[in-house]
C-alpha cells in the first residue's frame, strides 16, 4: 500500500511534468543516431536472392555474334530518324517492329501542367510468347530521351535488336511488351495508365494492343550517340514514385546477373565510385533517402510501381570495355529469369534502404528511427495536454506551511475540488507535494484554429499546382514572404479579438503536435525517408512554448517583460528559419537547382505521376509550423 501511495503521489507530482522535453529529445537523438549506425555491418546485411525460380546468371545467353552487326544497322536507323517529325519518326519505328512479325501500335497522349502541354506519343508492340495464354507479361522500355534529356540511341536501337532476337526463341512462357516511351516520365506513365484502363480518354489514348497482367518491367538508356560508346559499369535505378520500391529480388536479379555473369559492376545513386567504406556507405543511403522523399519520377520504370508492377532503369555510365552487347546479355538473362516466375515477386522486400550494390537494411532495422522522432511530437502533446488541465497557479512544496497534524492530511472544501498529497519527512511531519484543481478546458478556439490551419494549407497546394510557370517565381517568393508575416499577423489579431488564455495557447500547440506525430508514425510505415525528413526539419515545435506575463499551464514561472520578449523573438527567428518555404529554397541552392524548374517539376507530378508530396508539406509540415509560430509570436502580444 505504501508503495501504491508512493506511485500515485509520483503520478500527481508536478515535477514529473518537467521531463517530457528531455524525453522528446531523447527520442530526437536517439533517432538521429539509430540512423547513422545503420551503415555499420552490425545493422546492415548482404543481399540475397529470396525467390529460387529466379535463377539469375543461370541461364546461357546467346545474343552475340551476327546480332551485332543488326543493332549496328538499327541504331545508324534510329540516327536518321532523329530530326524526322514525331509522326514520321513513330510510324518508321512501328514498321521496324511489325516488320519483326509483332503486332506494334502508336499511342497519343497530352498533359497539361503550370501552363505547359506535355505531349507526345508512344510506340509499342506485343511478342505472344509460344508457351504463353496471354495472362502474363513482361515489358522492355526505351524512352525516346533518356532522364537527363538525350536522345536514347544505342538503348532504342538495342530494344529494337532484342525484339527481333527474341521473336525466333520458343522459350517464352509469358508475353514480352516493347515499349518506346516519347519522353522518360511522362510517356510510360501515360502507356501504364493506358493499359489498366485507369485514364482519361480525353487525353490519353487508349491502347489498341494488350496481354495479360504485368509482371516485371525493365528500362534501358544507353544514349552513345549514332556512333556507339564503351561503358564501365550500369547505373540501377529504382526510386518508384512517392518512395515506392521494386521488389528487392529485381534488384538483386539485375546486380548478380551484371555482376556475377557478365563482369560488369554495378552502382546506385548516383555514387560513381564506392569503395564499401562507412562513409559512402552512409552517403549512398542519405541520397536513397532524399530520393524517397521527395517522391519524384527517376527513370522510365517509375510509373510501373504504383501498379504494382516491379521494374528498374539499367542506365549505362563511365567508359570502360564493355559494349551493346553486354547490356543485351544482361537484359536477356534477367527477361529469362523473369520468364521463369510462376507467381508475382513477393517474398523478399519492398521496404528497404540501399547502401551499395550488394548490401541492405531492411525495414525491421530503420523504422524506429522514424518513429522515435514521430513519437517526440506525442510525448510533448500528451504532456502540454496534461498542463492545460493545470490551474494557472500551483503552490510549490518549498512555500507551503507543513501540517500539523501527524496522523494524515486534511481537505479544505472550496469550490474547486483539490487534492492534496503529503508524504512523512525524517521528523515525521507531513509536507504537500501538490495541490491539484481540476479546471475545465476550453477546445473550441484551439480546435477552431486548427482546422482553419489545415485549411489554410490549401491554397499553396493551389496555387503552386495551377499556376503557370512564367508566375511561378512571384507566386513563390510571394508565399515565402506572406507565410514568414502571417503568424506575426495572426497572433495579433488573435490577442487583439479573441483574446486566447494560456490554457488555449497550450491546446493549440498541443492538438498540433499530437496530429503532426499520429502522421508521421503512419507515414513512417509507407514512406520512411519523407516521414524522417519531415520529422527532422519539424523537431523544434516540440521545444518551443507560448511566453505569457503572468504564469500559465505552459510557463509556470512568470517572465519579465524584458526576458518574455527577447526569448519569444529568438524562438520565433528560429521558427521563421525552418519556414517550409525557406527550407525548399535553401534546399534548391544548396544542390544549384532553379526554383522554377522545381516547381515545374512538380506541378507535373501532381497532375502526371499522382505525386502527393506536396499534401505532406502543405497539410501535415506547414500547418504545424504556422500553429507553433503563432503560440510563440503570441508571447510577443500579450
Amino acid at each position: 500500500m505504501a508503495l501504491i501511495s508512493t506511485l500515485l503521489a509520483l503520478r500527481k507530482d508536478p515535477r514529473i511534468l518537467k521531463l517530457p522535453p528531455y524525453l522528446s529529445a531523447l527520442c530526437i537523438l536517439v533517432g538521429v543516431a539509430w540512423l547513422l549506425v545503420l551503415p555499420l555491418n552490425e545493422y546492415s546485411r548482404n543481399t540475397y536472392v529470396s525467390e529460387n525460380a529466379l535463377l539469375p546468371g543461370q541461364v546461357h545467353t546467346y545474343f552475340t555474334g551476327s546480332e551485332h552487326n543488326v543493332f549496328r544497322a538499327y541504331r545508324h536507323e534510329v540516327a536518321s530518324l532523329v530530326d524526322m517529325p514525331l509522326e514520321e519518326r513513330n510510324q518508321k519505328l512501328v514498321h521496324i517492329l511489325r516488320s519483326n512479325k509483332l503486332k506494334a501500335a502508336t499511342q497519343s497522349y497530352s498533359y497539361a501542367a503550370s501552363g505547359r502541354n506535355i505531349s507526345n506519343q508512344n510506340v509499342y508492340a506485343v511478342l505472344q510468347g509460344p508457351r504463353a495464354d496471354a495472362t502474363e507479361a513482361i515489358v522492355l522500355v526505351a524512352s525516346w530521351l533518356t532522364i537527363d534529356g538525350e536522345v536514347n540511341h544505342s538503348g532504342v536501337a538495342l530494344l529494337l535488336t532484342l525484339s527481333r532476337y527474341f521473336k525466333r526463341w520458343s522459350l517464352w512462357s509469358k508475353d514480352i511488351i516493347f515499349l518506346i516511351s516519347g519522353d522518360s516520365t511522362s510517356g510510360p506513365q501515360a502507356w501504364v495508365d493506358a493499359y489498366h484502363d485507369s485514364h482519361s480518354p480525353d487525353t490519353i489514348e487508349s491502347l489498341s494492343i494488350k496481354s495479360g497482367a504485368l509482371q516485371g518491367a525493365v528500362a534501358i538508356e544507353y544514349p552513345a550517340g549514332p556512333w556507339g560508346h564503351r561503358f564501365e559499369k550500369l547505373h540501377i535505378i529504382y526510386d518508384g514514385i512517392n518512395g515506392q520500391l521494386p521488389n528487392l529480388d529485381l534488384f538483386n536479379t539485375a546486380v548478380s546477373i551484371a555482376s556475377g555473369q557478365m563482369g560488369a559492376g554495378c552502382t546506385l545513386q548516383r555514387m560513381w565510385k564506392h569503395d564499401d567504406n562507412y562513409k559512402e556507405r552512409l552517403q549512398t543511403m542519405l541520397r536513397g533517402m532524399i530520393s524517397q522523399g521527395l517522391g519524384h519520377a527517376t527513370g522510365p520504370h517509375s510509373a510501373f510501381i504504383p501498379y504494382h508492377v516491379d521494374a528498374i532503369t539499367l542506365q549505362t555510365v563511365g567508359d570502360g570495355w564493355h559494349d551493346e552487347m553486354t547490356l543485351g546479355r544482361t537484359v536477356e538473362s534477367l527477361f529469362r529469369s523473369l520468364n521463369n516466375l510462376l507467381e508475382h515477386l513477393h517474398q523478399s522486400f519492398f521496404f528497404y534502404l540501399l547502401l551499395q550494390a550488394n548490401r541492405f537494411v531492411s525495414i525491421g532495422t530503420y523504422l524506429p528511427s522514424a518513429m522515435l522522432i514521430a513519437v517526440s511530437f506525442s510525448i510533448t502533446s500528451i504532456a502540454l495536454w496534461v498542463l492545460s488541465g493545470r490551474p494557472t497557479s500551483i503552490p510549490s512544496p518549498a512555500t507551503t506551511a507543513p501540517l500539523k497534524d501527524s496522523k494524515g492530511p486534511t481537505e479544505k472544501e472550496t469550490n474547486k475540488t483539490a487534492v492534496t498529497v503529503v508524504e512523512k519527512d525524517k521528523d515525521k511531519s507531513l509536507l504537500p507535494l501538490a495541490a491539484l484543481e481540476v479546471t475545465e478546458r476550453s477546445l473550441f478556439l484551439p480546435v477552431a484554429f486548427i482546422t482553419l490551419s489545415h485549411f489554410l494549407g490549401l491554397f499553396p497546394l493551389y496555387i503552386f499546382n495551377n499556376t503557370t510557370e512564367a508566375f511561378l517565381a512571384p507566386a513563390f517568393y510571394s508565399t515565402a514572404i506572406l507565410t514568414a508575416t502571417l503568424p506575426f499577423a495572426a497572433a495579433f489579431t488573435l490577442r487583439r479579438f479573441a483574446r486566447p488564455t494560456p490554457q488555449e495557447s497550450t491546446l493549440i500547440q498541443c492538438f498540433s503536435l499530437l496530429f503532426l506525430g499520429m502522421f508521421l508514425s503512419a507515414l513512417a510505415t509507407v514512406n520512411f525517408s519523407l516521414s524522417f525528413l519531415v520529422g527532422i526539419f519539424a523537431s523544434p515545435l516540440t521545444f518551443v512554448r507560448g511566453l505569457h506575463a503572468a504564469s500559465s499551464p505552459s510557463t509556470p514561472v512568470p517572465f519579465t517583460t524584458k526576458n518574455r520578449l527577447a526569448l519569444s523573438a529568438v524562438m520565433s527567428v528560429v521558427l521563421a528559419a525552418l519556414n517550409p518555404v525557406v527550407v525548399i529554397r535553401a534546399a534548391t541552392l544548396y544542390w544549384g537547382r532553379d526554383i522554377v524548374q522545381v516547381l515545374v517539376q512538380a506541378a507535373e507530378g501532381w497532375h502526371v505521376w499522382g505525386l502527393w508530396t506536396q499534401v505532406v508539406v502543405w497539410l501535415v509540415w506547414w500547418p504545424a509550423w504556422f500553429a507553433g509560430s503563432v503560440v510563440v509570436a503570441g508571447g510577443l502580444f500579450s
